[in-house]
């Protein structure tokens, strides 16, 4: 099927197959117990859906035992219902303008040919990943662990685009947005926006992912990657960036994705702290990808424990394993280094030697020092952002 027809095919019987499901995902359950629907959109194998438009599926856990996620298994999260159902490749272009010396129009080709090709491996994850572990409940998609994935992307620096139109002195923000619109005319408008000054040469305009096109659902032709943040700023199907000089006042940058602007970025659920700032960062985070919840091993049997750390970009020091509740904690081997934003796939080998449940735990630790903390000692936020506790699965020993 080509990309640029995908949608005429697909979320339509989609739907079919979802019905009423879209919002199977039951909040205030424990992650990994709820009742979900899994659904195999094109180009992906079936994941975990919550609604077919705009497209919102999660990843298994068990696809966390590696540190490359595959394009058809990596998670899906759209803001907007009305995504393109046709594009052309050969027309299709990229629109910088603003406070710039030259507007440009780069087509796919341009890009692809036009400036220095780079590669940077990184995380992509949303900033309510783990949301249906706050308790109480917070509000928003009640994501269990898989709402993020770890890619090769491969595209240009947007320094060297915006190099190349020229940035008038006084220019100081950068917008962005894509092709997906707003079912409703008074819907806002997904933009996003980011200070010319927290530019680096690892944020790059993609077109490729894992050495294929970008999957249609996450982003095709391109997107804007942004390493070591949280995804809502990663926009798809990248249409315009606009340069500025002063911020403009945006529905997705002053009201969505934001968190108490305090030093322990929390609040409670009767009080909402008033003064709020937008997530920008990811903290330091493992998930197990196996076993998973509730898998039968045999009493006295080798047991690999395998899954995946990371952090905004400082790097995984140790990941350390717990399987007596927390009492004590031994060191998982960690695999090789993928890049500095990337997974880290890391491994513990156990037996397991009582019969009955038995849970695992596991906490990372990046070269900060930074570690994870106790699910009871998570600060809460009425967003859901950035949960990060210690992972802990719970197996059946027989």
């Amino acid at each position: 099927m080509q990309r640029r027809d995908f949608l005429k095919a697909s979320l339509a019987a989609s739907a079919v197959a979802l019905g009423s499901s879209a919002s199977a995902g039951v909040t205030g359950q424990p992650v990994d117990s709820r009742k979900v629907s899994k659904i195999a959109f094109p180009e992906k194998r079936p994941l975990i859906t919550y609604s077919d438009r705009p497209p919102l599926l999660e990843t298994p856990r068990d696809s966390f035992t590696k540190a490359i996620t595959s394009n058809d298994e990596f998670f899906v999260r759209w803001h907007m219902p009305e995504i393109p159902t046709h594009i052309d490749p050969d027309t299709y272009k990229i629109n910088i303008n603003g406070l710039v010396n030259k507007e440009l129009h780069i087509s796919l080709n341009e890009l692809k040919t036009a400036f220095e090709q780079v590669e940077v491996t990184s995380v992509l994850q949303c900033g309510g990943n783990s949301r249906s572990a706050f308790n109480p409940v917070a509000g928003g998609i009640q994501w269990g662990s898989g709402a993020m994935g770890c890619a090769k992307w491969k595209g240009v620096r947007l320094s060297d685009i915006l190099n190349r139109a020229g940035l008038k002195k006084d220019a100081v923000w950068i917008g962005f947005n894509g092709l997906d619109n707003a079912a409703y005319y008074e819907t806002p408008t997904f933009i996003r926006e980011m200070r010319i000054d927290e530019l680096d040469d690892h944020v790059i305009v993609a077109y490729e992912m894992n050495g294929e096109d970008l999957p249609y659902l996450n982003g095709y032709p391109v997107r804007l990657v942004i390493p070591g943040h949280y995804s809502d700023s990663w926009v798809k199907m990248l249409s315009n960036i606009t340069v500025t000089n002063e911020y403009k006042s945006l529905f997705f940058m002053d009201v969505a994705y934001r968190i108490p602007d305090n030093d322990c970025e929390c609040e409670t659920p009767e009080n909402k702290f008033k003064t709020t700032k937008p997530i920008t960062t990811m903290n330091v985070k493992s998930v197990i990808g196996y076993p998973t919840n509730n898998t039968v091993v045999y009493h006295n049997s080798h047991v690999v424990v395998r899954g995946v750390a990371f952090d905004d970009g400082h790097g995984i020091k140790d990941v350390v394993i717990s399987t007596d509740g927390g009492k004590t904690w031994k060191e998982a081997i960690l695999d090789k280094d993928a890049g500095r934003y990337a997974f880290r796939a890391f491994r513990f080998a156990f037996k397991p030697t009582a019969y009955g449940k038995v849970s695992i735990m596991a906490k990372a630790i990046n070269r900060l020092g930074a570690e994870q903390p106790l699910a009871q000692d998570i600060k809460w936020n009425h967003g859901g952002y950035k949960y990060n506790g210690i992972d802990v699965v719970t197996i059946e020993v027989v």
